[in-house]
């Protein structure tokens, strides 16, 4: 039995995208590495993204006892959410849409396999 652990946050107002160029920084890494590479990414989705990794840690120490140390970033998804959309006027009485996009965001952490 493979043990892991996640974590969701739903509904981030950034299109996901933006958030992938992130999340491919971090994926497979030892979870110390990953929250390091997130700590400094300049992206806003680097700081949202650490969030959920640290959340997605926090319920693999409390619920499977293991170290943070021993733990890897085994999955990382990024998924469309909603998408609120809204209109922009433009000339001679048009209008163009604009789609504002959310994310969901799925950390999952797990052992490192010997």
């Amino acid at each position: 039995m493979t043990q892991t652990r996640k974590a969701v946050t739903k509904h981030i107002r950034i299109p996901p995208r933006k958030a992938r160029l992130a999340a491919d920084l971090m994926r497979g890494l030892p979870v110390e590495e990953a929250s390091l590479q997130m700590q400094f990414c300049r992206m806003k989705s680097g700081r949202l993204l650490k969030k959920t990794l640290d959340s997605a840690v926090a319920n693999a120490e409390t619920q499977l006892n293991i170290p943070r140390k021993d733990l890897i970033v085994k999955e990382v998804r990024v998924d469309a959410g909603s998408v609120l959309k809204r209109a922009k006027s433009k000339c001679r009485g048009g209008r163009v849409p604009i789609m504002k996009r959310t994310s969901h965001f799925t950390v999952i952490v797990g052992r490192e396999e010997e």
